[in-house]
């Protein structure tokens, strides 16, 4: 995976075996992303790569991720849930998303035509991190550590299938990780855990 912001724009993720090459989908949405990146800078965003994809920081918080697939690109929201949404244009990333977290891009030129409506989301969001605000936790919810609620935001497959988890497996990963001092090394744990998730598993099961 790439650790260096340019390589995304020029080659892709790093994640499959059509990084760098014709067929990569960054070549197919270059335009569009491009546009994602100059706006979030324009308003004053940090850019930085995680998990191998363009995130935007606004103090220590991150505020949005960019991605990009074969059928369309997106700008998907942290703490997505406090987001008021004025104009109805969010998305969930899929049936087992909470609230709608991302702004999901079909053709290049859409960038340009929503970008007031983009700046001011990010904005909004870029004020909540300001105050300190975060989302309210859900009745029962688990309570997860933010390295991994970041990498589910940024990873809709892993997302859907951490919560289709059982409440007893997703508090076994929360365990595990809250058990780690560094937040370093509970970000390297949650990418070893990538498989063993997405297989319905525990943290603790074979």
């Amino acid at each position: 995976m790439i650790t260096d912001i340019e390589d995304f724009f020029t080659k892709g993720c790093g994640r499959c075996e059509r990084f760098a090459t014709p067929d990569c989908s960054t070549r197919r949405w270059i335009d569009g992303l491009n546009e994602l990146r100059r706006i979030c800078r324009d308003v004053g965003l940090v850019e930085t790569v995680k998990w191998a994809h363009p995130c935007y920081m606004h103090g220590s918080r991150n505020i949005v991720i960019i991605g990009a697939f074969r059928g369309d690109f997106r700008l998907s929201f942290f703490n997505a849930a406090l987001l008021k949404d004025p104009e109805g244009v969010l998305e969930k990333q899929g049936a087992n998303t909470q609230h709608p977290d991302m702004l999901r891009f079909v053709e290049n030129a859409q960038v340009v035509k929503m970008e007031p409506v983009i700046r001011s989301y990010l904005k909004e969001a870029m004020g909540y991190a300001e105050a300190g605000i975060k989302p309210p936790k859900g009745q029962g919810q688990v309570d997860l550590p933010d390295e991994l609620i970041e990498a589910l935001d940024s990873d809709p497959e892993l997302a859907e299938a951490f919560h289709d988890l059982t409440p007893g497996r997703q508090k076994s990963y929360v365990i595990n990780l809250n058990g780690v001092k560094k937040s370093e090394t509970r970000t390297t744990r949650i990418a070893k855990f990538r498989d063993h998730i997405l297989a319905g598993k525990g943290a603790t099961e074979r």
